[in-house]
């Protein structure tokens, strides 16, 4: 990454740092704490669709370290956040452990999940991987519904809020308060895992898995590595969903939020965990915008189609990124960023 004009490393650590300036430390706290101060002013509408961003957030880095960084494209995202709801549902409902259990429990359930469908990349790629994918997310929802008396089947299951003591975070800006600090430190996992030998073998694997096999990368363990890793961020993010509604429904993890969190991870930029926070912030505020002007439109054009508008605008970004952005917004972002270090001079 480039730094400002007279601005030198003076040893591996100060160049392998997040933060390598003090504007970006100060940039840094000034949004942190702008974000945790949103609940001051912020009306609970606009709580509801940060703490839903939030969730998605921590759901796409998983998405992206499976596949943007590894290069194993999957369509069962929403599956796995299901898996990861449900274990967390039952273990508080049924068996009245903590949320803070139940947690990491989900993650880890839902990670070995992943494991366990990801048995398939090791023979298959590409469209027949897709295809697999698909399936891990039906037949988990399958088993759910099949397994009533323990999920709820159908019904669904009701999940207690989270809780410190006496204190349960009911209000919609308290558990925004949970979701963000959870979120950040999400965003902070994801981008040490990616800085390690293990995240730069998924490199390798997505750019010649032939090749990364000759210079000795066992594809075996890094890519099942790959599924457990991605899969148990979105069993966090379903746990933090099922409790924010305080019930578990299959309803909650329709098989079209896994396409829509692959266009994020498209519109943000794949291989970047900046991109992962773009991508849902752009198709997020798209939702809001189609909701704020679709009256207007159902007024001007039919009804019917008025009422399609969010699944046609969402299509046709995606489809504009990947014809005329394919690196996603992160690209842009640092194409912006070298043009005002490097301003007034062109290169």
């Amino acid at each position: 990454m480039s730094l400002p004009s007279g601005v030198f490393q003076q040893s591996y650590g100060q160049d392998m740092a997040i933060f390598r300036t003090k504007t970006q430390w100060l940039l840094l706290l000034a949004f942190l704490v702008l974000l945790f101060l949103c609940p001051l002013f912020a009306s609970d509408r606009i709580l509801t669709i940060l703490t839903i961003m939030g969730i998605s957030v921590i759901s796409v880095l998983g998405l992206n370290i499976l596949t943007g960084y590894c290069g194993q494209i999957s369509l069962g995202q929403a599956g796995f956040m299901a898996a990861g709801g449900y274990i967390s549902a039952v273990l508080t409902a049924k068996l009245g452990l903590s949320f803070w259990v139940a947690l990491p429990t989900a993650g880890l359930g839902a990670g070995i999940i992943g494991i366990i469908f990801g048995l398939p990349s090791l023979k298959i790629k590409g469209f027949y991987l897709i295809m697999a994918t698909v399936a891990a997310h039906f037949i988990i929802i399958w088993v759910i519904l099949q397994f009533s008396g323990i999920t709820g089947g159908a019904n669904g299951l009701s999940a207690p809020r989270p809780a410190i003591g006496d204190f349960v975070f009911r209000s919609k800006g308290s558990y925004f308060y949970l979701t963000m600090v959870i979120t950040c430190l999400a965003i902070y996992c994801a981008k040490n895992i990616v800085r390690t030998r293990v995240g730069r073998a998924f490199v390798a694997i997505r750019d010649n898995d032939l090749a990364a096999e000759v210079m000795g990368i066992n594809l075996w363990v890094y890519k099942l590595t790959a599924f457990f890793l991605g899969c148990v961020f979105a069993g966090i993010s379903g746990s933090l969903l099922v409790h924010y509604y305080s019930f578990a429904s299959t309803d909650h993890f329709p098989f079209i939020n896994s396409v829509w969190y692959l266009g994020m991870l498209i519109a943000g930029g794949m291989g970047s965990i900046a991109g992962s926070i773009f991508g849902v912030i752009a198709l997020k505020l798209l939702d809001e915008l189609v909701t704020f002007v679709g009256p207007f439109l159902s007024a001007v054009i039919a009804p019917q189609a008025a009422a399609s508008i969010g699944l046609i605008m969402r299509g046709l970004v995606i489809a504009l990124f990947l014809i005329f952005e394919p690196r996603g917004l992160a690209h842009r972002w640092e194409l912006i960023k070298s043009y005002y270090r490097h301003w007034p001079f062109s290169h």
